[in-house]
């Protein structure tokens, strides 16, 4: 599967990507709001990429590596996991992206996650899609509204306080 979009290209994952995954996941500032650790060691990415291949197969889905199409370069994640049971929920699709920090506020985010909506609306036929934020992300609090999610409760996670979001195929964008 890829898509494309003005500037990106979302595709699924390759071994290859294990580098740039690592330098991203490793980097505290990243995983700041996600309720992970950094990795420390390259076989981590390497099995992050190894579950996510294996989610394209059972679920038809996974998070994409976003790639810049002007370098050619991997500069994070997103897409829409399906997920068997969280926050009360069970069998939903996840809205969820991360980018290294040297693209945060180009609008990566926003374009990348705009095409994953329009994807899970038009060729999976969701109804709904679902998102959580740790509730001290302000820049991805922004981005929920900015694509018309709306705050539909809370849940605690173990590294805190999350808002859970929910989006309606008949309020895309």
């Amino acid at each position: 599967m890829e898509i494309k979009t003005e500037r990106l290209i979302l595709r699924e994952f390759e071994e290859a990507d294990a580098e740039r995954l690592f330098l991203m996941d490793s980097n505290p500032e990243v995983v700041k709001y996600t309720g992970v650790l950094p990795v420390t060691e390259l076989h981590e990415s390497e099995h992050i990429i190894r579950i996510i291949r294996k989610q394209y197969i059972d679920y038809s889905t996974g998070r994409l590596a976003v790639v810049e199409q002007k370098s050619g370069l991997f500069i994070g994640w997103c897409g829409l996991k399906f997920c068997i049971e969280a926050n009360g929920y069970k069998n939903f699709y996840d809205l969820g992206y991360r980018f290294l920090p040297e693209y945060w506020g180009k609008g990566y985010a926003s374009e990348a996650a705009k095409a994953s909506l329009e994807y899970g609306f038009r060729e999976l036929n969701l109804d709904t899609v679902y998102a959580d934020v740790h509730h001290e992300n302000t820049a991805s609090h922004h981005l929920m509204k900015k694509l018309g999610f709306i705050k539909t409760g809370e849940l605690t996670e173990p590294d805190g306080l999350c808002f859970w979001y929910e989006k309606r195929r008949e309020n895309q964008l």
